[in-house]
C-alpha cells in the first residue's frame, strides 16, 4: 500500500522507522511546523521532520491539517493514513480521503485513556496495566474500532518518560502488523468496550506535588509527570523540581510538606510515610544530587508551600 505518515515527536520515530522499513511504499510523511527552541529561540524542526529527511521522503509541515495541507495529502494518493503523536486533527475531506481510511497508535488500552497523555494518567492514577491501541481514526476522540492491542505491566520505578519509551518501540512492531493485515484483507476491527476515561495534556500545575497525599500517590504524581511538565514543590517562594524520588517506608512518619535530613537521606513528609528526595533542581540552578542540595540548605528542615 502507498503510506502517508503523520507524526511529530521521538515517541513516534520508532513507528516512523518501522513503516519505512516495512513492504509497503511510504510516499509521504506529514509533521508540524519548525518551532521555537532554547533561549536563543530558534526554529528546530520536529524529530520526525529531521527523521524524514534522511530517509528522503517528502516532508508536509503543518500545524493544521486543512487546506493546502490536505491537498498536499491528496496528491500523495495515500491507500492508508499512519498517525502516532502528531500533535493535530485529522477532520473530513481528509478522515475519509485514503481508501482505506486513518489508522492511530495509542499509547493506553482503549478506551481506558482517551486523550493527549494517556500514559502520564495511567501512572497518576496508580493503573498497574497499560499498553498500546491501533485503530480506526473517527471524528471523535480516540472512539474508532481497534484492530489491535498489546498490553504491558506498570513497574513501580517507571516514570512516564521510561514507559512511553518502551510503548513506542513494541507499540511500532504492533502498528506495522496491523498495516499488513489492512493490506491482506485480513483485518478485523472491533467496537471499543469498557468504561471511557479522559487523559487530557497536562499542565505546569499538574506537576505540582501535594504533599498532604499517601506516599503510594504523591510517588505516582512524580514518576507520571516525570520528565514532563515536571514534578515541583515550593520553598521559600522559589521551586524546586523534583527529579527523581522514592518511597521510604522504612523511615519514621514526618509531618506532610516537612523535608529534613534524617541518617543520610533527604526525607519528605506525606499523609503516611516519607518519600526520599534523590535528584532536585533548584531556581536557576543544574539538577543535583538531593543530599548536596540539602547541605546547602543550612537548617534542620524546611517547610513547602
Amino acid at each position: 500500500m502507498r503510506l502517508v505518515f503523520a507524526g511529530s515527536p521521538e515517541t513516534a520515530l520508532p513507528s516512523l522507522a518501522a513503516v519505512a522499513a516495512s513492504g509497503h511504499e511510504l510516499v509521504g510523511v506529514v509533521t508540524r511546523e519548525d518551532s521555537p527552541h532554547g533561549r536563543k529561540r530558534e526554529l528546530r524542526a520536529t524529530p520526525i521532520a529531521e527523521a524524514a529527511a534522511e530517509l528522503g521522503v517528502p516532508v508536509i509541515k503543518a500545524n493544521r491539517l486543512a487546506g493546502p495541507a490536505t491537498e498536499a495529502i491528496a496528491a500523495l494518493a495515500p491507500d492508508l493514513g499512519v498517525i502516532v503523536a502528531y500533535g493535530g486533527l485529522v477532520r473530513k475531506p481528509l478522515l475519509s480521503l485514503p481508501e482505506h481510511g486513518w489508522i492511530n497508535l495509542h499509547f493506553s488500552l482503549l478506551p481506558r485513556w482517551r486523550g493527549a497523555a494517556p500514559v502520564q494518567h495511567a501512572i497518576i492514577a496508580g493503573d498497574d496495566l497499560t499498553g498500546a491501541t491501533v485503530f480506526r481514526l473517527v471524528e471523535e476522540l480516540d472512539a474508532g474500532d481497534v484492530y489491535g492491542q498489546l498490553t504491558q505491566q506498570i513497574a513501580g520505578h517507571q516514570t512516564s518518560g521510561s514507559l512511553l519509551a518502551e510503548l513506542a518501540d513494541s507499540g511500532a512492531r504492533l502498528l506495522v502488523d496491523v498495516i499488513d493485515a489492512i493490506a491482506g484483507g485480513t483485518a478485523s476491527p472491533q467496537p471499543q468496550s469498557g468504561d471511557v476515561t479522559l487523559a487530557p495534556k497536562l499542565t505546569l500545575d499538574d506537576g505540582r506535588v501535594d504533599w498532604a497525599r499517601n506516599a503510594r500517590e504523591v510517588d505516582s504524581r512524580i514518576r507520571g509527570v516525570t520528565p514532563e511538565p515536571g514534578a515541583h514543590t515550593t520553598i521559600d517562594g522559589a521551586r524546586l523540581k523534583i527529579l527523581d524520588a522514592t518511597p521510604a517506608p522504612d523511615a519514621a512518619p514526618l509531618p506532610p510538606g516537612r523535608i529534613r535530613f534524617v541518617e543520610g537521606r533527604v526525607l519528605a513528609g506525606t499523609a503516611d510515610h516519607p518519600i526520599e528526595l534523590l535528584q532536585v533542581q533548584p531556581a536557576g540552578k543544574t539538577a543535583m544530587r538531593a543530599g548536596d542540595w540539602w547541605r546547602g540548605q543550612r537548617t534542620e528542615e524546611l517547610v513547602t508551600q
